[in-house]
Order: C-alpha cells, then sequence, then structure tokens
C-alpha cells in the first residue's frame, strides 16, 4: 500500500481557454478510498489519468509512495486502470481476459491462474471463467474489468466511472461490492464519478472539483454539515441544499415575512440563506413570521416525498425552487399554499459575493418584536 500526493498540479489541454485541472494540491492516504467528484468537464478524470501516466503534468509534480512518477510512463507506475467502458478483449475468454496483463509481464502460467482463481473467488466469476464478453451482463463485464486490475496486485487502483454504463439497480449492489472489496484489500483507491450519491457512499474522504480547482476534501458527513462555499452546499446532498439570497435589514435576513438573525461575519446588505430540504418545518398560516411558498411539484419516492416551490407571490420561472422534505402522510397538491421555517442550529449563511460560507450555522430563527 502507497499513499499519493498531487503537488500543485496543472493541465492544460490545447487550445483551451482555462487549465483542465488548476494546481490541484492533495494528499491520498496509505489505502485509502478517495473519491474525486465533479460535474462533467471539472478536472477529475483528467486528474486521474495524470495519476496513471495517461496525462502529462504541465507543471506540479506527482508522487506515489513518496516517489516523484511525473515523468514515468504508465507501466512503472504500478497502477492498475479500471475504464468506463470495461475495454474487455472479445476473442478472450474471462479467465484469459484477467491473466493478459500477467501472461505480458512473463508471469509464470502456474502463478497467473492461482491469481486469476483468487481474483474470480472475491467477485464471484468462477463459473464465468470460460465465457467471452459477448456472453456476459454489464455488471459481470465490469466485475471481470475488476479482475483483471485486482490480479496484477498493483499498489495503486485507479477507477474511472465504472458504473456509469449500469442500471440504476445493477449501480447499488456493485458500489456496495465494490466499496467491500477495497476494504478487505486495503490498496490505495481513486474513484472518480459525477455522481454525489456514489461519492458519498463509498469513499472514504471525497474531493469535490469544480472549473479544475480543488473546493474542498473531506469526509462524507463533514462534507454534507460543513460546506466550505456554495458550490459544495449545492452539489452535494440529494436534493442538494436550498441556496437564496437575502437582504439583510439591521442584523436579520428576510425570505418574505420570515426573519433570520444573521452572524456578525456578515457584513453586506446581502447574504446567501443555506437551508437543507430536511432543515424546514412546515407550519400553519397562523405563523406570521413563517415563509409562504406555492407548491409547483410534488416528487413522490415511496419512503419519502419532495416538494418544490416557489414564493407565494412570484412567477415560477422568477424565482429559484425551494424544495421541502415533506411527510408523505400529509396530502399536499400543486398549487397548494405551504408555509415554512428553518430548523434550529440549521441555517448556513455564505457570502453574496464570494459563495464563502460564514460563520456557524445559524442559532433560532428570530421573529423582530413589533
Amino acid at each position: 500500500m502507497v499513499a499519493i500526493a498531487f503537488r500543485n498540479v496543472t493541465h492544460r489541454y490545447p487550445g483551451a481557454d482555462r487549465p483542465a485541472v488548476d494546481r490541484l494540491d492533495l494528499d491520498i492516504e496509505d489505502g485509502e478510498f478517495l473519491v474525486l467528484v465533479g460535474p462533467s468537464g471539472c478536472g477529475k478524470s483528467t486528474s486521474l489519468r495524470m495519476l496513471a501516466g495517461l496525462e502529462a503534468v504541465d507543471s506540479g509534480r506527482v508522487e506515489i509512495g513518496g516517489r516523484d512518477v511525473t515523468g514515468l510512463p504508465p507501466k512503472a507506475r504500478d497502477v492498475a486502470m479500471v475504464f468506463q467502458n470495461y475495454a474487455l478483449y472479445p476473442n478472450m475468454t474471462v479467465a484469459e481476459n484477467m491473466a493478459f496483463a500477467l501472461q505480458n509481464a512473463g508471469m509464470k502460467k502456474d502463478e497467473r491462474t492461482a491469481r486469476v482463481l483468487e481474483a474470480a473467488r472475491m467477485l464471484e466469476l468462477e463459473s464465468l471463467l470460460d465465457r467471452k464478453p459477448g456472453k456476459l451482463s454489464g455488471g459481470q463485464r465490469q466485475r471481470v474489468a475488476m479482475g483483471r486490475a485486482i490480479v496484477r496486485h498493483p499498489a495503486v487502483f485507479c477507477m474511472d466511472e465504472p458504473l456509469s454504463n449500469l442500471d440504476a439497480k445493477l449501480r447499488v449492489s456493485t458500489r456496495a461490492q465494490i466499496a467491500e472489496l477495497q476494504r478487505s484489500l486495503g490498496t490505495t483507491t481513486v474513484y472518480v464519478t459525477h455522481d454525489q450519491i456514489e461519492a458519498m457512499t463509498m469513499g472514504d474522504r471525497v474531493a469535490v472539483l469544480e472549473n479544475g480547482r480543488l473546493q474542498q476534501v473531506a469526509s462524507p458527513r463533514k462534507l454534507y454539515d460543513e460546506p466550505v462555499n456554495t458550490f459544495v452546499a449545492g452539489f452535494v446532498g440529494s436534493p442538494g441544499m436550498n441556496l437564496v439570497e437575502a437582504a439583510v435589514h439591521d442584523g436579520y435576513a428576510e425570505l418574505g415575512a420570515l426573519r433570520i438573525r444573521v452572524p456578525r461575519s456578515v457584513d453586506s446588505d446581502r447574504v446567501v440563506i443555506g437551508v437543507r430540504p430536511e432543515s424546514w418545518t412546515t407550519v400553519g398560516a397562523w405563523r406570521s413570521d413563517s415563509w409562504s411558498l406555492r407548491t409547483v411539484l410534488v416528487e413522490e419516492l415511496g419512503a419519502e416525498s419532495f416538494v418544490y416551490a416557489v414564493p407565494k407571490d412570484t412567477v415560477d420561472g422568477d424565482a429559484d425552487r425551494i424544495v421541502v422534505r415533506w411527510d408523505r402522510h400529509v396530502p399536499v397538491s400543486s398549487g397548494s399554499e405551504i408555509h415554512v421555517i428553518p430548523k434550529p442550529d440549521e441555517v448556513y449563511f455564505f457570502s453574496a459575493r464570494t459563495g464563502v460560507r460564514l460563520g456557524a450555522t445559524a442559532p433560532l430563527p428570530m421573529r423582530r418584536s413589533g
């Protein structure tokens, strides 16, 4: 097992107006499962490919096990890559696909066979070793691709969106299998995905990127509870945090009739209020200090429901939708009026200018007297 380090690593594609990865500085611990997550084009796959030696580093350096590998070819880095498209040889059986790299490395047949059987047992592929990829399901092909990486006993696993071609149900079961397998092997793993649910359920830590820059790296729980800026707050969570810009008067942010005391670090007349969908409490119309919303969509998910709403007196397209996790036993319909207040200590404040989080979460929202 080895640690990995990106030291101010930058990569710019020819003709691009900005770097794909911009001064990435990131330490990955020995044996850690780290997930790189962000929207398309944020630089996560480019970062992974620089680690594997498939993309050049324009400036900075990449270290594996304390060794500078920036100028080394892929085969000299002891990294195994698992790709999105499986990249299996269609004319070879499962066993032959898994053993191919070992054969090229000159490993003896007995040892190759032993490693393939060991990986096949881990991945429940023993009954499929004589089949060719065309006779396998998508999930089985992905397990073969995993097996091909495992048999090499590499220092590092690099996984580039390996589940994106699977259906939703299979993704859930396969991501659990990958996470369990990584923990049993203890191999340092860097995993790329655009799916924040995948990132939060699999990683020991999660690194969030936007426009080539690292925004935050932390445990899944810390990312959720302590986002450093509006991008992380809105990206992490399903649905993401509600972010609403509000005017500040006399130390209070105003959302309709709702008044929320702001921390002293708010030194502007505008602030972005952050409230997660589960952090709203619904109240009756008699609460004159609540925020009145008009429902535009009710999303039923079985175990829970989400209401999408806009401030009562706005046109749908004139305001961002507010998401409220709803008690599925309480009827609500599109067009109905609801009234909400945020739960104590679950309100976030962000700079309206920079998006950076300001201070701690809010105290109990307070009404102005009079």
